[in-house]
């Protein structure tokens, strides 16, 4: 055999390639084509939920974590269920059942996933479109499946809820995607906890830091807000908990609580997350999560010095 058939053949023995679901996931990230709908919906979400408290509650706030993946665990955990009972004799009434309240749960989980859709970057929302559209798409058919079943038609509704249950693993996938690979949902502030038994360190000079003027500091490698305002001085982790927004950016506005006082806080300048700058505590979403905070002093020398706060 000579070079050239050798050559030949070692290029037709070559495996093809394969699109792994990965890289499909990733290519919808960039997929341009889907941005008049993203942004044709997103405006609709944001007339629909304009920022306030029960944007709030859809976002989780209350409770201090998302709401949208615990609420998704029912419509899944039901769809799953019935799929199962479907393939053994006499499950049929339960199968029915479990549909029914999985669809039933299925509109809380949406509009709190479109509330939080909403307030995400260009690129996770295009992923999420099509998320949406695969658990949508899983509830159309489970609805025909449902009434299928009701009328007697049971190999129908059996064969409908299969088909709906791949197109309920199709979102599924797509929203552990947007959850895992790009971050949708998690915390974005640094970690500081592991600082506390450093204790006190050194910071800036007070001297340096302008008058109720957010700046941005590093403490090593931690990025830092910092605001003072007469005699006090408030330090938060400057990376915002949603997306990682610069809170040095942001504005400095009074926010009323539920007592009627005035409490000063910090607005991302990303997606308007709110902030309170004395501890951390999140007044308003999309954020969920706490901001790191800092107590601080003044040493006899001027310098501000910094520990989390426990």
């Amino acid at each position: 055999m000579d070079h050239g058939v050798r050559k030949i053949f070692r290029r037709r023995s070559r495996p093809l390639p394969r699109a792994h679901p990965v890289d499909l996931a990733e290519g919808l990230q960039h997929a341009r084509g889907l941005d008049p709908a993203v942004r044709s919906l997103s405006r609709a979400v944001r007339g629909v939920l304009p920022p306030g408290p029960i944007k709030d509650i859809l976002h989780g706030v209350p409770a201090g974590q998302p709401a949208h993946p615990p609420l998704t665990d029912v419509p899944v955990g039901c769809w799953t269920s019935a799929a199962i009972l479907d393939l053994m004799p006499g499950g049929h009434q339960a199968s029915a059942i479990l549909i029914a309240v999985g669809l039933a749960a299925a509109a809380p989980a949406a509009l709190t996933g479109l509330a939080d859709w909403s307030a995400l970057h260009l690129e996770q929302q295009r992923v999420g479109l099509i998320h949406a559209a695969g658990t949508t798409t899983a509830s159309c058919i489970y609805l025909l499946s449902l009434a299928a079943r009701r009328r007697g038609y049971d190999g129908t509704g059996k064969a409908l809820g299969y088909a709906g249950y791949t197109a309920l693993l199709l979102g599924a996938y797509l929203g552990g995607h947007m959850a895992f690979r790009q971050g949708a949902g998690a915390s974005h502030a640094e970690p500081v906890a592991h600082l506390v038994p450093l204790g006190w360190q050194d910071l800036c000079r007070a001297d340096e830091l302008p008058e109720g003027w957010p700046v941005y500091r590093r403490l090593g490698y931690i990025s830092l807000f910092v605001l003072r305002t007469g005699y006090d001085i408030h330090v938060l982790g400057d990376r915002c908990a949603h997306l990682a927004g610069p809170l040095h950016q942001g504005r400095v506005v009074f926010e009323r609580d539920a007592y009627g006082a005035d409490q000063l806080c910090v607005v991302c300048p990303w997606h308007g997350s709110t902030f309170r700058v004395r501890d951390g505590a999140v007044v308003h979403g999309p954020a969920t999560g706490r901001q790191p905070a800092f107590d601080t002093r003044l040493s006899e020398e001027g310098m501000v010095q910094v520990r989390p706060k426990i």
